[in-house]
């Protein structure tokens, strides 16, 4: 069940983002014979693969581009790194990584200026990758290798998304035997559902965002309003974040 749940998660959301619901207008228009269904779907793929839409509703998500620094961070019992930056390909033992690799990188300064005693990676692995290596166990051999001693790194169990991401580090850390302070280290972009999801949990969570996707310098040209692929997928990214917290939000009404 826990399986068809996030199947279900990762698939609906495609049919209300920019490019699922512009086909299923584009659709809709030739069956009922409608341009103005046409017209609006091709509209509004236009806008949503722009870059200044997709920097700015990035930026909405982000919170900022401000990236605090390691020395500015209090102290706390646990650095959590969230999964998601490693690629596994044929010829790579250890992974390739991907866009995400700040987190890796930021959770390894944050412990070797001391910030913690120990450092959590999370055995992120999709019920449908079952014969790919859990990200935690790749992430600890790297660490390892950068001089992390191994006593001071923490597994998860097997997580296939945030939220089972906060319920496995709860139980490793164990909050009912008193509240813990964490360091979490993810994306900009997902920080803000990633300490919601935390904080239900009971911990108190401090967060330290990485990954930006939006530069501070990215002045307003004609470039700005021309359509490309990167934008729209840049788009795609941030409102899939904002149904992320729209879904948990109703989920913890119903809760109550």
């Amino acid at each position: 069940m826990d399986e068809i749940m996030l199947l279900v998660n990762k698939i609906l959301p495609i049919l209300v983002l920019p490019l699922g619901f512009t086909l299923l207008c584009m659709l809709a228009g030739l069956v009922l014979r409608k341009r103005l269904l046409i017209w609006y779907a091709a509209l509004l793929l236009w806008a949503f693969s722009m870059p200044v839409v997709s920097d700015g509703l990035m930026r909405f998500v982000e919170g900022g581009s401000v990236r605090i620094s390691v020395s500015a961070v209090d102290n706390a019992d646990a650095i959590v790194v969230l999964s998601g930056m490693i690629r596994q390909v044929d010829g790579a033992p250890l992974g390739e990584w991907g866009d995400a690799v700040d987190r890796f990188e930021a959770g390894i300064d944050l412990f070797k200026a001391g910030k913690a005693p120990v450092i959590v990676f999370t055995r992120g692995q999709l019920p449908w990758q079952q014969d790919a290596v859990p990200e935690g166990e790749l992430l600890e051999r790297r660490a390892v290798r950068l001089g992390i001693p191994q006593r001071v790194i923490r597994l998860t169990e097997k997580v296939g998304n945030t939220a089972d991401e906060a319920v496995a580090v709860e139980k490793l850390l164990g909050v009912g035997k008193g509240k813990k302070k964490i360091i979490l280290v993810t994306s900009a972009y997902h920080a803000r559902r990633a300490v919601l999801l935390f904080e239900q949990e009971g911990f108190d969570v401090v967060p330290f965002r990485v990954d930006y996707q939006v530069e501070n310098n990215s002045g307003l040209t004609v470039l700005r309003f021309l359509p490309s692929a990167e934008a729209l997928a840049q788009s795609e990214k941030a409102l899939r974040e904002m149904i992320g917290w729209f879904f948990y939000w109703v989920r913890w009404q119903f809760a109550k």
